[in-house]
Formats: structure tokens, sequence, C-alpha cells
């Protein structure tokens, strides 16, 4: 065992999870799986699309960005001198892809063989950019293509319209990809500017998981970011504009090619963007509890909506806090848009007066806990999920522990704390002509 590891245990779970610290300050997760043929790998940095303003210190100046640029980049990775990444993945037998969110980017592969030149090619290709003028450009009209694309997806423009409708100036309420106008204003100077500052160790993780020698997988990432002599970086500060309470629109109808409508409702979060780590995950689970309490498929709300054909299979009730802002969303196709929004705000109005007994509490508590127990069965869903939670302070692996102190009386605080009526807000997509 090298100095600079740490063993995480939980005995719930029983998984022990080794954590090194490589210079320059990187965290190195690995979750060994012994007799498991599939391992999987994920190098993420903490840079996602809302990061569009930032120095790094000593600087007192503010770097701003359009729209765009850690998406921009993460397409650009994948290409090097030595043209596309993942043909090279494909050569070794391995599965890769990346994605960028709001407040990540993340590179992963999954394997069952040739695992060590698969890590190498992942470490290597994500700290190697290669960005010139003429590959710039040719993306440029990859991803513009891509915008548009997304301009008439119906679920895509749902969401983002409702986001718009609840935040008057978070950068949350614009597309990730950005807009064909942002990206214009691109470049090579710019890419390496985000690059050098984000894609900095100190910014980044990596969680690997599968039948693996922790000591070996930690050597060999020791090894690799050694030779590329990092020095010390500076604290990122990144700025986002002040963001009121209110809500920027209450109401917002596109009509699209599509068979039936689409409803997404929305409230704000004020309170999740001060909370850090442990509280903010605890916040998470209550609002995961008063959601399932509310619109689980085993309740009567579901079921009344379901036999009305109000609802399908798809639909769904979530809520995110991130490390700045928050929001609950619920929703699904509909045969009639505006009778099941009355109907989701008549639930959530009543819950006060109707209450939540011990037996619903318990049982949905259990539920919820068997099936977080049941997904770690996916080395996918450990390594993206404590990785995201990483970025935020928090911890996936005290999610038991969280399940089982939280008390029933905290769901209903929840409703009138994160479910006011003066902060929400509705997105419909109709059908065209209608």
């Amino acid at each position: 065992m090298t100095e600079n590891c740490r063993l995480i245990e939980n005995r719930e779970l029983q998984e022990t999870l080794y954590h090194f610290r490589v210079e320059p300050g990187m965290d190195l997760y690995v979750l060994p799986r012994p007799g498991y043929q599939k391992k999987y790998a994920v190098f993420s940095t903490r840079f996602g699309s809302i990061d569009n303003c930032f120095r790094v210190e000593p600087e007192q100046e503010y770097t701003k960005l359009p729209d765009g640029v850690a998406h921009f980049l993460e397409h650009k990775l994948f290409e090097d001198e030595r043209g596309n990444v993942f043909d090279r993945f494909a050569a070794l037998g391995a599965s890769a892809n990346a994605f960028t969110s709001f407040t990540q980017t993340s590179y992963l592969f999954s394997c069952t063989a040739n695992f060590e030149q698969n890590l190498q090619h992942l470490l290597d290709f994500v700290q190697e950019p290669y960005f010139t003028e003429k590959t710039v450009e040719k993306e440029q009209g990859i991803i513009g293509q891509e915008i548009k694309m997304y301009e008439d997806h119906p679920h895509w423009r749902v969401f983002f319209n409702l986001l718009e409708g609840l935040y008057c100036e978070h950068p949350v309420r614009n597309d990730i990809a950005g807009t064909i106008e942002s990206i214009s204003r691109i470049t090579p100077d710019l890419l390496y500017r985000c690059y050098n500052n984000f894609y900095h160790p100190s910014n980044m993780a990596l969680f690997v998981v599968g039948d693996l020698v922790p000591e070996q997988v930690g050597r060999q990432v020791e090894e690799n970011l050694s030779a590329r002599n990092y020095k010390t970086m500076g604290a990122i500060v990144r700025q986002y504009p002040g963001e009121p309470d209110k809500i920027n629109r209450k109401r917002t109808v596109q009509e699209l090619v599509v068979s039936e409508p689409i409803l997404l409702l929305g409230f704000k979060d004020m309170v999740a963007g001060n909370l850090q780590g442990r509280e903010k995950m605890r916040r998470e689970i209550l609002m995961e509890l008063l959601l399932d309490i509310l619109f689980g498929s085993s309740e009567e709300l579901y079921n009344n909506l379901y036999r009305e054909d109000l609802i399908d299979e798809n639909f769904d009730a979530e809520y995110t806090a991130e490390i700045n802002y928050g929001h609950t969303m619920i929703g699904g196709e509909t045969r009639d848009p505006d009778q099941l929004y009355h109907r989701i705000m008549e639930a959530i109005a009543g819950i006060n007066k109707k209450g939540i007994s011990e037996e619903q509490f318990e049982r949905h508590r259990r539920k919820i806990l068997g099936g977080y127990i049941r997904r770690f069965n996916s080395l996918e869903f450990i390594a993206n999920n404590f990785l995201a939670l990483r970025f935020k302070g928090a911890d996936l692996f005290q999610l038991p522990s969280i399940l089982h102190e939280v008390k029933r009386e905290e769901i209903l605080a929840m409703v009138e704390e994160n479910m006011d009526p003066d902060r929400h807000a509705v997105s419909i997509i109709a059908p065209e002509n209608q």
C-alpha cells in the first residue's frame, strides 16, 4: 500500500474503495470487483456548460466564455494528429464515449480485455489536446448541425423551455451545446485557455472499477501523470450571475411535430445552492422520497392518472440539487396537459392535509434503498454517480446511512420549502396545427 492511498469502507454495501491522491492533486478511486469480466473507467473534470465566467488565482480579471465551450472541447479531444480516438479504442476491444453536463465533462470506456492499454489510451488522449484553426472550423460545422437537430427535438425543447421559464439569469437556462452564434466565437486559443485550467489534474478525478489490483492501477496513473511535469495551479474561481427568487416565465407553449402533447412542470429551489456535501445529498434523498410518495407507480394517484390516459409509463418526477442551483421537474406525454397540470398541483397542495403514514414512509424508504443496492451491480452507475457527487462534496457510499436517519416529518417540510406555487413554471410541447 502506497502512502498516498486511503481506504473507504462501507459495511452495509460490503465494498472497499481505494482512494489515491496523485500529484499534482488528482483524485483516483479504484473499486475492486473480483470475478467481474467487465472493467469500466471514467475520467472527469469539473467543467460544464454553466462554467462560462472564471479566473485562476492570482488573476484578478475574469474570462467570459461564449456558451458551448465545455461541450465543444469534449468533441475536439476525440480528434488528434493521429486521427479518431474512437477507432483506437475499438482496435483494443473497448467501447468509449463522453458526455458534457451543466457541471462536468467525462470521458469513459468499458472493456473485458486490454484494460491497461485502454486506461493508458484514456489518460493520454484526455491530457494531449490538439486544436488548430482548421479543425475548430470543421467542428463548428458539425456541432452547428447538432444544435439545429435539437431545435426540433420535443423532449429536449420541453426541458430547456422549462429551464428558461424557471431561471432569469443562471446559465443553466442555456443549451449545453450553445448556439450557432456562440460557437462561432470559439477559437483554438480560447480552447487551450480553458483546457489548461479546467483540465489540470487538480480539477479532475478518475474512477476505475472491475477485477483489478488497486496498487497496479495507482502506479500506472502516477507514472502517466508524473511524466507530464505538471506545475501547481491556483484555485479556479467561478463567477455566476445573481439569480432572483422569482421565476422568469410562468408558461411556455411550443408547437412541434408530435403525436401527443408533452407537459413538464417545474419548481425552482432557492435553498439547494447554499448547501454543501452531506446536507445537499440529504436534501436530494428527502426530495426523492417525497416525489416517490406523491407520484410513484405504487401510489393511487399514478394509477388513476394512468387509467385515465393522462400519463404513460414514461411519466417521471425528479429533483436536481447542484453546486449553486436546484429544481424539481414532473411530467411526460399526456393527452390533456392542462388537466394533468391541475392534478399534479392538487396532489402537491393536498399532501400536507393528507399526511404521510409511517407505513407509507417506510415502504418508500425500503424501495429507494433496495433500488440503490441493486444499481450497485452496475459499474457505470457506481463510477458516474460517485464522481458527480464527489464534485458536489458528497459521498455516494453515505447514501444508505442518510436514508436510515431521515425522518417522516422532514419530508412534509420539503413541500412548503421546495414546491412553492409562486416559484413554479410550466412547459408544454403541443402538436402542430392544433
